[in-house]
């Protein structure tokens, strides 16, 4: 891994680093929509959007919410691939603005027009893809050109989205592209970031059995797991969906295994990686339960939607914001309150689909769980990620560290 060159940033140290701004913004727009959400689904608030109630949620989760957490991580961990100088100041701030434009584009699509829309909302994704394969090309860095991919197949999916919505009423097709796209995300980054810091930690802190790095198994693992979501995609009941869905999940399951979780419960900061990613395989064995007619197909979804991007997202925007902060790399009471709480919300939410006659029990706790989880990451996280520190310490319970 090369190197991250840096350079002094005399500006708001909130525009010093991608993870600051689009971690802090991505956390509040995650729990404010989900605020939002819950009144729409039972038809008590309306948007004045062209999406209908429910690709409006999905989408603003789906194709807002994740592509700017995706986007914190990759520009804050393309310097450490190249050796270039990182995004920040002004550059970093008008990414920020294409962003945020695209979410009052998407929710006020029905006054500015869908197409207008369109244009804005994927020009963020366009914009991130190009910087992005940019600075992987300057930089030699061919190893990580797989990551950009993906992303570049996110923002076909997002325009997708909204011809979709806009020529059929409804999404469908890209909205499966797009958690596809997610979860081999997931898949790849976590299969070489889980396991690394899992080793650095025990042989530290906790001497023995370590875990396996990435290999041919793991390579051999997401190239299944692409080919049953592709299966997915364009077949998602089929039997044979429902074979290869089945497979992978197993094969998920002992990769996990051999990534030494069951030796991490002393740091929840690394535990919650853990736990994050077995939602990765229950996802696909719900979705195979689901081809047999066990369950419906929205179990599957939620596993990965709620449990593996939303745990996985809020243990990397944790672990990452105190770790290019300066902070040790430990959980303090407030962020093991913010693991608790959006596991509780991710169980809620598939339990709601499996057990349909608590559903609205269910769906409420999740709702408040996944609400708890970010914006509690945000009031936690914020002034860290803004630059004041010490506050930032008192408010998640750590003392600062003497002068």
């Amino acid at each position: 891994m090369a190197g991250a060159r840096s350079r002094n940033f005399a500006g708001w140290p909130l525009f010093a680093n991608s993870f600051r701004p689009f971690f802090l913004l991505a956390a509040v727009q995650a729990g404010l929509s989900i605020l939002a959400w819950l009144p729409m689904f039972y038809g008590e608030l309306s948007v004045t959007s062209a999406f209908a109630p429910r690709d409006w949620h999905v989408h603003e989760m789906l194709y807002g919410f994740l592509p700017a957490v995706i986007t914190g991580f990759l520009f804050t961990a393309i310097p450490n691939w190249t050796g270039r100088l990182p995004i920040q100041g002004t550059s970093l701030g008008a990414l920020l603005v294409v962003w945020l434009a695209g979410r009052v584009a998407v929710t006020l699509s029905v006054e500015v027009g869908w197409a207008f829309a369109l244009v804005v909302d994927a020009a963020f994704l366009a914009l991130v893809v190009a910087a992005a394969t940019r600075e992987i090309i300057a930089g030699g860095n061919w190893r990580n050109l797989p990551v950009v991919i993906l992303v570049l197949v996110l923002l076909a999916g997002n325009v997708g989205f909204h011809l979709e919505a806009h020529h059929a009423g409804a999404a469908d097709v890209s909205i499966r592209v797009g958690i596809g796209v997610v979860v081999l995300l997931i898949a790849l980054i976590g299969g070489r970031i889980i396991p690394s810091f899992t080793r650095n930690w025990l042989v530290k802190f906790n001497p023995g059995r370590l875990p396996v790095p990435f290999g041919r198994f793991d390579g051999a693992v997401i190239g299944l797991s692409a080919l049953a979501l592709i299966s997915w995609i364009v077949a998602p009941l089929n039997v044979i969906t429902g074979a290869v869905m089945a497979l992978v999940g197993v094969l998920h399951l002992v990769r996990l295994a051999r990534w030494a979780g069951d030796r991490t419960s002393r740091e929840r900061l690394l535990l919650i990686l853990h736990v994050g990613y077995v939602f990765v395989p229950l996802g696909f064995l719900l979705h195979a339960l689901a081809v047999f007619g066990a369950l419906p197909p929205s179990a599957g979804i939620h596993a990965w939607m709620a449990g593996a991007a939303g745990t996985m997202t809020l243990a990397v925007m944790t672990r990452a914001s105190l770790g290019h902060t300066g902070q040790a790399l430990t959980a303090s009471p407030a962020t093991q309150g913010i693991y608790v709480a959006i596991v509780a919300a991710a169980l809620a939410r598939v339990a709601a689909v499996v057990w349909p006659a608590h559903g609205d029990a269910l769906l409420h706790i999740a709702a408040c769980g996944w609400v708890v989880a970010f914006l509690g990451f945000a009031i936690a996280f914020g002034p860290l990620l803004a630059g004041s520190n010490r506050r930032a310490l008192a408010i998640m319970g750590v003392p600062a560290p003497a002068r």
